[in-house]
Protein backbone atom coordinates (compact mmCIF):
# COMPACT_ATOMS: atom_id res chain seq x y z
CA UNK A 1 0.00 0.00 0.00
CA UNK A 2 0.74 3.54 -0.78
CA UNK A 3 1.43 6.46 1.68
CA UNK A 4 -1.74 7.54 0.56
CA UNK A 5 -3.55 4.43 1.04
CA UNK A 6 -2.79 4.14 4.35
CA UNK A 7 -3.36 7.82 5.54
CA UNK A 8 -6.77 7.29 4.25
CA UNK A 9 -7.45 4.17 5.98
CA UNK A 10 -6.20 5.73 9.53
CA UNK A 11 -8.38 9.04 8.84
CA UNK A 12 -11.65 6.71 8.13
CA UNK A 13 -11.00 4.58 11.16
CA UNK A 14 -11.01 7.91 13.36
CA UNK A 15 -14.62 8.59 11.40
CA UNK A 16 -15.99 5.11 12.85
CA UNK A 17 -14.76 5.48 16.14
CA UNK A 18 -16.45 8.66 16.23
CA UNK A 19 -13.22 10.62 16.39
CA UNK A 20 -14.31 12.75 13.56
CA UNK A 21 -16.84 13.84 11.54
CA UNK A 22 -16.92 13.26 7.60
CA UNK A 23 -16.62 16.89 6.72
CA UNK A 24 -13.29 16.89 9.09
CA UNK A 25 -12.17 13.64 7.13
CA UNK A 26 -12.84 15.10 3.87
CA UNK A 27 -11.20 18.34 4.51
CA UNK A 28 -8.16 16.69 6.19
CA UNK A 29 -7.80 13.97 3.04
CA UNK A 30 -7.97 16.79 0.89
CA UNK A 31 -11.21 15.44 -0.85
CA UNK A 32 -14.95 16.13 -2.14
CA UNK A 33 -17.52 15.07 0.71
CA UNK A 34 -18.80 13.05 -1.79
CA UNK A 35 -15.64 11.54 -2.54
CA UNK A 36 -15.45 11.08 1.07
CA UNK A 37 -18.48 9.30 1.60
CA UNK A 38 -17.74 6.68 -1.14
CA UNK A 39 -14.40 6.08 0.54
CA UNK A 40 -15.93 5.31 4.01
CA UNK A 41 -18.58 2.90 2.04
CA UNK A 42 -15.56 1.09 0.85
CA UNK A 43 -13.80 1.41 4.06
CA UNK A 44 -16.95 -0.42 5.78
CA UNK A 45 -16.58 -3.10 3.18
CA UNK A 46 -12.87 -4.13 3.61
CA UNK A 47 -10.95 -1.97 5.78
CA UNK A 48 -7.71 -0.48 5.19
CA UNK A 49 -7.69 -3.18 1.75
CA UNK A 50 -10.44 -1.53 0.12
CA UNK A 51 -8.25 1.53 -0.07
CA UNK A 52 -5.88 0.45 -2.40
CA UNK A 53 -6.79 1.44 -6.33
CA UNK A 54 -8.20 -1.66 -8.20
CA UNK A 55 -5.75 -1.27 -10.89
CA UNK A 56 -3.16 -2.30 -9.19
CA UNK A 57 -0.87 -5.13 -10.60
CA UNK A 58 -3.56 -5.18 -14.02
CA UNK A 59 -1.64 -4.00 -17.34
CA UNK A 60 -2.60 -0.87 -18.74
CA UNK A 61 -5.80 -0.84 -21.20
CA UNK A 62 -3.57 1.05 -23.35
CA UNK A 63 -0.78 -1.03 -23.24
CA UNK A 64 -0.17 -1.92 -27.04
CA UNK A 65 2.06 -5.55 -27.03
CA UNK A 66 2.37 -5.19 -30.48
CA UNK A 67 4.41 -2.19 -30.30
CA UNK A 68 6.49 -2.58 -27.56
CA UNK A 69 7.66 -5.61 -29.27
CA UNK A 70 8.41 -3.99 -32.57
CA UNK A 71 10.41 -1.77 -30.43
CA UNK A 72 12.17 -4.59 -28.51
CA UNK A 73 12.79 -6.63 -31.70
CA UNK A 74 14.54 -3.04 -33.32
CA UNK A 75 16.45 -2.81 -30.06
CA UNK A 76 17.74 -5.98 -29.71
CA UNK A 77 18.60 -6.08 -33.57
CA UNK A 78 20.34 -2.59 -34.00
CA UNK A 79 21.14 -1.56 -29.97
CA UNK A 80 21.88 -4.54 -28.04
CA UNK A 81 25.46 -6.96 -27.39
CA UNK A 82 27.48 -7.42 -24.46
CA UNK A 83 27.20 -5.34 -21.53
CA UNK A 84 29.99 -2.78 -22.60
CA UNK A 85 28.13 -2.49 -26.00
CA UNK A 86 24.60 -2.24 -25.30
CA UNK A 87 22.73 0.84 -26.08
CA UNK A 88 21.05 2.71 -22.62
CA UNK A 89 17.65 3.28 -22.90
CA UNK A 90 18.47 7.28 -23.45
CA UNK A 91 20.63 7.16 -26.42
CA UNK A 92 18.37 4.11 -27.68
CA UNK A 93 15.42 6.08 -27.89
CA UNK A 94 16.64 8.43 -29.84
CA UNK A 95 18.13 6.22 -32.54
CA UNK A 96 14.64 4.87 -32.33
CA UNK A 97 12.87 8.37 -33.21
CA UNK A 98 15.93 9.27 -35.46
CA UNK A 99 16.40 6.08 -37.43
CA UNK A 100 13.01 4.31 -36.92
CA UNK A 101 10.39 6.74 -36.53
CA UNK A 102 9.18 5.32 -33.44
CA UNK A 103 8.62 7.67 -30.57
CA UNK A 104 8.74 6.11 -27.01
CA UNK A 105 9.62 7.70 -23.84
CA UNK A 106 13.20 6.95 -22.75
CA UNK A 107 11.82 6.01 -19.35
CA UNK A 108 8.72 3.58 -21.13
CA UNK A 109 11.77 2.00 -22.98
CA UNK A 110 13.99 1.59 -19.72
CA UNK A 111 11.36 -0.45 -18.21
CA UNK A 112 10.54 -2.44 -21.67
CA UNK A 113 14.41 -3.22 -21.71
CA UNK A 114 14.71 -3.91 -18.17
CA UNK A 115 12.04 -6.69 -18.20
CA UNK A 116 13.42 -8.30 -20.95
CA UNK A 117 16.89 -8.49 -20.25
CA UNK A 118 17.98 -5.85 -22.85
CA UNK A 119 19.62 -3.39 -20.17
CA UNK A 120 20.47 -3.86 -16.25
CA UNK A 121 20.96 -0.75 -13.34
CA UNK A 122 23.95 0.32 -12.57
CA UNK A 123 24.38 1.00 -9.03
CA UNK A 124 26.47 4.72 -8.70
CA UNK A 125 29.21 5.49 -6.95
CA UNK A 126 29.21 6.89 -3.81
CA UNK A 127 30.24 10.49 -3.76
CA UNK A 128 34.10 11.13 -3.41
CA UNK A 129 34.61 14.63 -3.31
CA UNK A 130 32.22 17.89 -2.97
CA UNK A 131 31.50 18.73 -6.73
CA UNK A 132 32.85 22.31 -7.25
CA UNK A 133 30.36 24.63 -8.54
CA UNK A 134 30.81 25.75 -12.32
CA UNK A 135 31.85 29.18 -13.06
CA UNK A 136 29.55 31.67 -13.73
CA UNK A 137 30.98 32.98 -17.21
CA UNK A 138 31.11 31.35 -20.61
CA UNK A 139 35.14 31.19 -21.42
CA UNK A 140 36.18 32.17 -17.93
CA UNK A 141 37.66 28.29 -17.30
CA UNK A 142 38.09 25.70 -19.99
CA UNK A 143 38.89 22.31 -18.46
CA UNK A 144 41.13 20.41 -20.85
CA UNK A 145 42.25 16.60 -21.37
CA UNK A 146 43.10 13.78 -23.63
CA UNK A 147 41.63 10.61 -23.83
CA UNK A 148 43.45 7.20 -24.84
CA UNK A 149 40.92 5.07 -25.99
CA UNK A 150 39.85 2.34 -29.13
CA UNK A 151 37.89 4.46 -30.38
CA UNK A 152 36.91 2.36 -33.43
CA UNK A 153 36.74 -0.51 -31.23
CA UNK A 154 39.46 -2.73 -33.35
CA UNK A 155 38.41 -1.42 -37.20
CA UNK A 156 41.42 0.68 -36.69
CA UNK A 157 44.18 1.68 -34.54
CA UNK A 158 43.56 2.97 -30.93
CA UNK A 159 43.85 6.98 -30.40
CA UNK A 160 43.67 10.17 -28.86
CA UNK A 161 40.62 12.52 -28.41
CA UNK A 162 41.71 15.74 -27.68
CA UNK A 163 38.68 17.37 -25.25
CA UNK A 164 37.89 21.44 -24.48
CA UNK A 165 35.03 21.60 -22.32
CA UNK A 166 33.64 24.83 -21.22
CA UNK A 167 32.95 24.95 -17.10
CA UNK A 168 30.23 27.36 -17.37
CA UNK A 169 27.57 25.74 -20.40
CA UNK A 170 29.75 22.07 -20.63
CA UNK A 171 30.22 23.95 -24.55
CA UNK A 172 32.74 20.81 -25.92
CA UNK A 173 35.01 20.93 -28.53
CA UNK A 174 37.14 17.92 -29.27
CA UNK A 175 40.17 16.71 -32.05
CA UNK A 176 41.12 12.93 -32.91
CA UNK A 177 45.06 12.74 -32.75
CA UNK A 178 47.56 10.09 -32.65
CA UNK A 179 48.84 10.91 -29.11
CA UNK A 180 48.75 14.00 -26.47
CA UNK A 181 51.36 16.22 -27.89
CA UNK A 182 52.05 19.65 -27.69
CA UNK A 183 50.30 20.28 -31.55
CA UNK A 184 47.10 18.62 -30.76
CA UNK A 185 46.79 20.54 -28.16
CA UNK A 186 47.92 23.67 -29.89
CA UNK A 187 45.79 22.82 -32.74
CA UNK A 188 42.55 22.46 -30.70
CA UNK A 189 43.24 25.40 -28.94
CA UNK A 190 43.29 27.24 -31.92
CA UNK A 191 39.82 25.95 -33.23
CA UNK A 192 38.57 27.02 -29.79
CA UNK A 193 40.32 30.50 -30.57
CA UNK A 194 38.71 30.87 -33.90
CA UNK A 195 35.38 29.96 -33.03
CA UNK A 196 34.44 31.31 -29.50
CA UNK A 197 37.25 34.03 -28.85
CA UNK A 198 40.54 33.56 -26.41
CA UNK A 199 39.29 31.98 -22.80
CA UNK A 200 40.49 33.59 -19.96
CA UNK A 201 42.16 30.18 -18.32
CA UNK A 202 42.90 26.49 -18.68
CA UNK A 203 42.10 23.34 -16.29
CA UNK A 204 44.59 20.95 -17.31
CA UNK A 205 46.84 18.21 -15.67
CA UNK A 206 50.49 18.25 -14.94
CA UNK A 207 51.81 17.36 -17.70
CA UNK A 208 55.07 18.24 -20.21
CA UNK A 209 52.82 19.29 -23.04
CA UNK A 210 50.92 22.19 -20.63
CA UNK A 211 52.54 22.52 -17.50
CA UNK A 212 55.45 20.75 -15.63
CA UNK A 213 57.55 20.74 -12.44
CA UNK A 214 60.26 22.83 -12.24
CA UNK A 215 64.19 21.54 -12.36
CA UNK A 216 66.48 21.38 -9.55
CA UNK A 217 68.13 24.45 -11.29
CA UNK A 218 64.42 26.52 -12.17
CA UNK A 219 63.75 25.64 -8.51
CA UNK A 220 67.21 27.31 -7.20
CA UNK A 221 67.64 30.11 -9.37
CA UNK A 222 63.52 31.06 -9.13
CA UNK A 223 62.67 30.35 -12.46
CA UNK A 224 59.14 30.06 -13.59
CA UNK A 225 59.04 26.58 -15.60
CA UNK A 226 57.46 27.21 -19.29
CA UNK A 227 56.34 24.44 -21.76
CA UNK A 228 55.93 25.15 -25.20
CA UNK A 229 52.10 25.21 -24.95
CA UNK A 230 52.75 27.24 -22.11
CA UNK A 231 54.44 30.10 -24.39
CA UNK A 232 51.68 30.24 -26.78
CA UNK A 233 49.08 30.61 -24.08
CA UNK A 234 51.31 33.44 -22.86
CA UNK A 235 51.14 35.29 -26.08
CA UNK A 236 47.65 35.42 -26.25
CA UNK A 237 46.96 36.42 -22.26
CA UNK A 238 45.58 32.99 -20.91
CA UNK A 239 46.15 31.20 -17.51
CA UNK A 240 47.30 27.97 -17.33
CA UNK A 241 46.02 25.82 -13.92
CA UNK A 242 47.10 22.79 -13.12
CA UNK A 243 44.99 20.65 -10.84
CA UNK A 244 46.34 18.34 -8.44
CA UNK A 245 43.46 15.67 -9.20
CA UNK A 246 41.84 14.30 -11.98
CA UNK A 247 38.99 14.42 -9.97
CA UNK A 248 39.21 18.51 -9.94
CA UNK A 249 38.53 18.50 -12.92
CA UNK A 250 35.72 16.16 -13.06
CA UNK A 251 33.33 17.95 -16.04
CA UNK A 252 35.89 16.90 -18.72
CA UNK A 253 36.70 13.44 -17.41
CA UNK A 254 32.41 12.93 -16.78
CA UNK A 255 32.67 14.06 -21.11
CA UNK A 256 35.58 11.17 -21.48
CA UNK A 257 32.53 8.87 -20.20
CA UNK A 258 30.04 10.28 -22.72
CA UNK A 259 31.74 10.00 -25.35
CA UNK A 260 33.64 6.40 -24.94
CA UNK A 261 29.72 5.63 -24.61
CA UNK A 262 27.73 7.66 -27.34
CA UNK A 263 30.29 8.57 -29.92
CA UNK A 264 31.47 4.95 -30.16
CA UNK A 265 28.26 3.90 -30.74
CA UNK A 266 27.13 6.17 -33.46
CA UNK A 267 30.24 5.67 -34.87
CA UNK A 268 29.66 1.87 -35.05
CA UNK A 269 26.20 2.49 -36.59
CA UNK A 270 27.71 4.39 -39.32
CA UNK A 271 30.52 1.50 -40.09
CA UNK A 272 33.16 4.19 -39.71
CA UNK A 273 36.94 2.63 -39.57
CA UNK A 274 39.15 5.68 -40.11
CA UNK A 275 40.13 8.17 -38.36
CA UNK A 276 39.93 11.19 -40.92
CA UNK A 277 36.39 9.91 -41.72
CA UNK A 278 36.21 10.23 -37.70
CA UNK A 279 36.98 13.54 -37.68
CA UNK A 280 35.21 14.85 -40.00
CA UNK A 281 31.75 12.81 -38.47
CA UNK A 282 32.96 14.90 -35.15
CA UNK A 283 33.31 18.02 -36.73
CA UNK A 284 30.01 18.08 -38.85
CA UNK A 285 27.73 15.92 -36.97
CA UNK A 286 28.56 14.94 -33.21
CA UNK A 287 29.48 17.76 -31.44
CA UNK A 288 26.79 19.76 -32.82
CA UNK A 289 24.35 17.28 -31.51
CA UNK A 290 26.12 17.04 -28.06
CA UNK A 291 26.05 20.71 -27.28
CA UNK A 292 23.06 21.03 -28.53
CA UNK A 293 21.58 17.79 -25.86
CA UNK A 294 24.19 18.65 -22.81
CA UNK A 295 25.15 21.95 -22.84
CA UNK A 296 23.45 24.39 -20.34
CA UNK A 297 23.09 28.30 -20.20
CA UNK A 298 25.95 29.86 -18.06
CA UNK A 299 24.68 31.53 -14.65
CA UNK A 300 25.97 35.34 -15.53
CA UNK A 301 25.27 36.59 -18.97
CA UNK A 302 28.93 37.94 -19.75
CA UNK A 303 30.94 36.40 -22.39
CA UNK A 304 34.31 36.06 -20.92
CA UNK A 305 35.89 35.42 -24.21
CA UNK A 306 38.29 37.96 -25.70
CA UNK A 307 39.01 38.80 -29.70
CA UNK A 308 42.13 38.01 -30.85
CA UNK A 309 44.74 41.36 -31.24
CA UNK A 310 44.74 42.07 -34.27
CA UNK A 311 48.68 42.34 -34.79
CA UNK A 312 48.49 38.63 -33.58
CA UNK A 313 49.27 36.39 -36.20
CA UNK A 314 47.66 32.93 -34.50
CA UNK A 315 50.84 30.99 -37.09
CA UNK A 316 52.79 32.64 -34.93
CA UNK A 317 51.52 32.23 -31.90
CA UNK A 318 50.99 28.16 -32.04
CA UNK A 319 54.71 27.76 -33.05
CA UNK A 320 57.63 25.75 -31.30
CA UNK A 321 60.32 28.20 -29.99
CA UNK A 322 63.80 27.64 -29.48
CA UNK A 323 66.55 29.92 -28.17
CA UNK A 324 69.58 30.13 -30.59
CA UNK A 325 72.93 32.76 -30.06
CA UNK A 326 74.69 34.50 -33.32
CA UNK A 327 77.51 33.19 -34.48
CA UNK A 328 80.68 35.74 -36.01
CA UNK A 329 79.81 35.26 -39.17
CA UNK A 330 75.98 36.24 -38.36
CA UNK A 331 74.59 32.07 -38.73
CA UNK A 332 72.53 30.62 -36.54
CA UNK A 333 72.60 26.80 -36.33
CA UNK A 334 68.82 24.89 -35.75
CA UNK A 335 68.41 21.30 -35.86
CA UNK A 336 71.05 21.24 -37.69
CA UNK A 337 69.85 23.94 -39.97
CA UNK A 338 72.52 26.61 -40.72
CA UNK A 339 70.20 30.39 -41.26
CA UNK A 340 72.72 33.04 -42.51
CA UNK A 341 71.08 36.19 -41.31
CA UNK A 342 70.51 39.49 -42.57
CA UNK A 343 69.33 42.23 -40.91
CA UNK A 344 68.16 45.76 -41.35
CA UNK A 345 70.24 49.13 -40.86
CA UNK A 346 67.97 49.65 -37.59
CA UNK A 347 68.55 46.23 -36.37
CA UNK A 348 71.77 46.23 -33.74
CA UNK A 349 72.05 42.74 -34.43
CA UNK A 350 75.89 41.60 -34.09
CA UNK A 351 77.92 37.81 -33.04
CA UNK A 352 76.77 36.68 -29.78
CA UNK A 353 72.99 38.24 -29.94
CA UNK A 354 70.37 36.08 -28.28
CA UNK A 355 67.64 35.34 -30.99
CA UNK A 356 64.55 33.16 -30.55
CA UNK A 357 64.31 30.51 -33.62
CA UNK A 358 60.13 30.22 -34.37
CA UNK A 359 58.75 26.95 -36.21
CA UNK A 360 55.18 27.16 -37.49
CA UNK A 361 53.36 24.00 -37.68
CA UNK A 362 53.73 23.37 -41.29
CA UNK A 363 58.01 23.91 -40.89
CA UNK A 364 57.67 27.23 -42.06
CA UNK A 365 60.95 28.87 -40.19
CA UNK A 366 60.97 32.77 -38.77
CA UNK A 367 64.23 34.19 -36.26
CA UNK A 368 62.89 36.96 -34.30
CA UNK A 369 65.14 39.58 -32.34
CA UNK A 370 63.79 42.18 -29.70
CA UNK A 371 60.21 41.22 -31.05
CA UNK A 372 60.98 41.64 -34.55
CA UNK A 373 61.17 39.14 -37.92
CA UNK A 374 65.12 39.15 -39.19
CA UNK A 375 65.39 38.46 -42.94
CA UNK A 376 67.57 35.66 -43.33
CA UNK A 377 68.28 32.92 -45.85
CA UNK A 378 69.24 28.84 -45.47
CA UNK A 379 72.35 27.79 -46.35
CA UNK A 380 74.46 24.95 -46.77
CA UNK A 381 76.23 23.10 -43.76
CA UNK A 382 79.93 25.08 -44.03
CA UNK A 383 82.76 22.89 -44.64
CA UNK A 384 85.95 22.38 -42.25
CA UNK A 385 88.45 24.27 -42.67
CA UNK A 386 91.93 22.39 -44.07
CA UNK A 387 94.71 22.60 -41.06
CA UNK A 388 97.45 24.58 -42.07
CA UNK A 389 101.16 23.53 -42.76
CA UNK A 390 101.86 24.73 -39.60
CA UNK A 391 99.23 22.93 -38.36
CA UNK A 392 100.04 19.86 -39.83
CA UNK A 393 104.07 19.90 -38.67
CA UNK A 394 103.17 20.79 -35.17
CA UNK A 395 100.76 17.72 -35.51
CA UNK A 396 103.88 15.53 -36.79
CA UNK A 397 106.35 16.83 -34.20
CA UNK A 398 104.01 15.70 -31.42
CA UNK A 399 104.55 12.03 -32.54
CA UNK A 400 106.64 9.66 -29.97
CA UNK A 401 110.17 9.06 -31.34
CA UNK A 402 110.86 5.46 -31.94
CA UNK A 403 113.25 4.98 -28.43
CA UNK A 404 110.22 7.43 -26.18
CA UNK A 405 110.11 6.28 -22.55
CA UNK A 406 105.96 5.51 -24.06
CA UNK A 407 107.26 3.36 -26.58
CA UNK A 408 109.50 1.25 -24.22
CA UNK A 409 107.31 0.51 -21.73
CA UNK A 410 104.79 -0.67 -24.11
CA UNK A 411 107.22 -3.04 -25.75
CA UNK A 412 108.01 -4.04 -22.20
CA UNK A 413 104.67 -5.22 -21.82
CA UNK A 414 104.17 -6.73 -25.08
CA UNK A 415 107.39 -8.82 -24.30
CA UNK A 416 106.07 -9.92 -20.89
CA UNK A 417 102.64 -11.29 -22.17
CA UNK A 418 104.25 -13.21 -24.46
CA UNK A 419 106.33 -15.03 -21.84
Amino acid sequence: MSAKELRRGEVLSRVKRGELKLTEAAELLEVSYRQAKRLKKRYGEGRSKAMVHGNVGRASNRADDKRREQVLDLVRKNYSGEPHERFGPTLASEHLAADHGLEVPRETLRRWMLAAGLWSRRRKRQAHRQRRQRKAHFGELIQVDGSHHDWLEGRGPKGCLMNFVDDATGVALGRFSSEETTWAAADLLAAWVRQYGVPKALYCDWKNVYKRQPTAREAIEGIEPETQFGRMCAKLGIRIIATASPQAKGRVERHHGTHQDRMIKKMRLKGIADYEVAKRYLDEHYLGEHNAKFACEAAAGADFHRRLPKPLDLKWVFCLEAERVVSNDLVVRFENRFLQLKPKRNQALGAGAGVTVQQAREGELQVVYEGRAVAFEEIARPQPKAPSAKRRTAAATRKPAANHPWRQSMSLKKRAATK
